[in-house]
């Protein structure tokens, strides 16, 4: 974690805490690949395995927040040029704001996590889509997707 700083620290919280459904302070192995695609990251099902083998030593199937913001630092440089990475963002947000209206329905906001994860049952996305949609408005702005996104 030495490596991280406080920002990253930050949004690798909120990616954390999003996926820690029942605040157990650990989260399964199998969001791993969920959150490092949320975080930019495509990595391959086998070398995804292979890299869990690494962090979960003790074959628990899950991983505390330390033991994650290891795994998560492999793929977080210091470099990271955030003016591209907020127009990927922007580009991800406008494709699926297909009217064009400034927002999307947590609706689809559930679709993309599902795509993300097809192993998440219904409890575990109202959860999520709960925390995300803290006014309950039942839509997501660009700067509360960017905040899920980024943990900003």
């Amino acid at each position: 974690m030495d490596e991280l700083d406080q920002s990253q620290i930050q949004m690798l919280k909120k990616a954390f805490d999003t996926f820690d459904r029942e605040k157990k302070g650990v989260i399964g192995t199998e969001m791993i690949g969920t959150i490092l695609e949320m975080l930019g990251q495509e990595i391959d099902d086998d070398t995804l395995s292979e890299i869990i083998k690494e962090y979960d030593e003790n074959d628990t199937g899950t991983l505390a927040f330390k033991e994650f913001c290891s795994l998560a630092a492999r793929f977080m440089t210091e470099e990271v040029d955030a003016e591209a990475m907020l127009a990927e963002l922007r580009e991800a947000f406008r494709l699926y704001d297909r009217e064009g209206n400034g927002y999307i329905t947590t609706d689809v906001l559930k679709e993309i996590f599902k795509e993300l994860d097809n192993t998440l049952s219904e409890e575990d996305l109202e959860a999520m889509i709960t925390e995300i949609d803290a006014d309950g408005s039942g839509t997501v702005d660009f700067d509360e997707f960017l905040e899920v996104m980024t943990g900003e």
